[in-house]
């Protein structure tokens, strides 16, 4: 996905994609961005710590509903 910074204010980039803008924690952004570039995300799913996690919560229910 390719958005465009369009500005900065305080702790947010705010970007536009398709029409639309959001906001975006700044500091999750590489530190060289400035306004007007263009940046790709790619977005993915990572199924191992997906599945690491469900397993830790089914782990931390079952010791909760044991009690």
């Amino acid at each position: 996905m390719l958005v465009i910074v369009d500005r900065f204010e305080g702790d947010w980039a705010l970007l536009e994609w398709d029409g639309e803008m959001f906001r975006f924690p700044r500091t999750l952004l590489p530190p060289e961005v400035r306004e007007g570039d263009a940046v790709y995300f790619d977005v993915r799913v990572d199924k191992e710590a997906t599945d690491a996690r469900r397993e830790t919560i089914r782990r931390l229910e079952d010791e909760l509903f044991r009690k």
